[in-house]
């Protein structure tokens, strides 16, 4: 696959505890854990609530590219909202996330909605990815 885009976050810190910034510094925020997880509840984010937000955004952008394709007007308050979750998994061996999806298209009728959604989920990446297990290369520098 031609790749159109690339960033870069380099995490620091403690890792759910510490900072985590984008390459050219536009995103640079204090990771803390949730108090669900053990954290003190000190004022941050952390990496459910950044995987949401990445998701909820790509989405809703996916979207808007099939609702232009299909001369579809969607409201400019459509709205996407990501649930991501975090638990341990049933082997034992480490951590799983579950993710679900809410679209809210004001004054769209649900099947059509229904018809634009499910073709986003087939156009977002992070939906293909999920949806295919994308593999993930690791490496050591």
């Amino acid at each position: 696959m031609p790749i159109l885009y690339t960033t870069k976050a380099t995490a620091t810190g403690g890792g759910r505890e510490g900072n985590s910034k984008t390459e050219d510094g536009v995103l640079d925020v204090t990771l803390t854990v949730p108090k669900e997880l053990g954290g003190n509840g000190a004022h941050g984010t952390n990496p459910e609530q950044l995987f949401a937000t990445g998701y909820s955004a790509c989405f809703l952008g996916a979207l808007r590219v099939v609702a232009g394709k299909e001369k579809v007007k969607l409201p400019d308050d459509t709205a996407v909202t990501a649930s991501v979750g975090v638990g341990p998994r049933e082997d034992g061996g480490g951590f799983g996330i579950d993710v679900s999806l809410k679209v809210n298209i004001p004054g769209l009728d649900k099947a059509a909605a229904e018809d634009l959604v499910k073709k986003a989920h087939i156009v977002c990446p992070y939906s293909h990815a999920l949806r295919t297990s994308t593999e993930v290369p690791v490496s050591v520098e």
